[in-house]
């Protein structure tokens, strides 16, 4: 099953249930690779190229 067919399945039971529905596939990708990143430069000791961090 992929990403999509997973969602559509989310979906439907979360209206047979009455509750929010999730958020699309990827919405988050990006802020979690960011994420990823700085941790990973944080791990080898690299500056935080974010404005204003330490």
């Amino acid at each position: 099953m992929d990403a999509i067919q997973q969602h559509l399945l989310d979906t439907y039971r979360t209206a047979r249930l009455g509750v929010p529905p999730p958020p699309p596939p990827g919405r988050h990708d990006g802020e979690v690779l960011r994420e990823l990143g700085r941790r990973l430069r944080h791990a080898l000791g690299a500056p935080d190229r974010r404005p204003g961090a330490r």
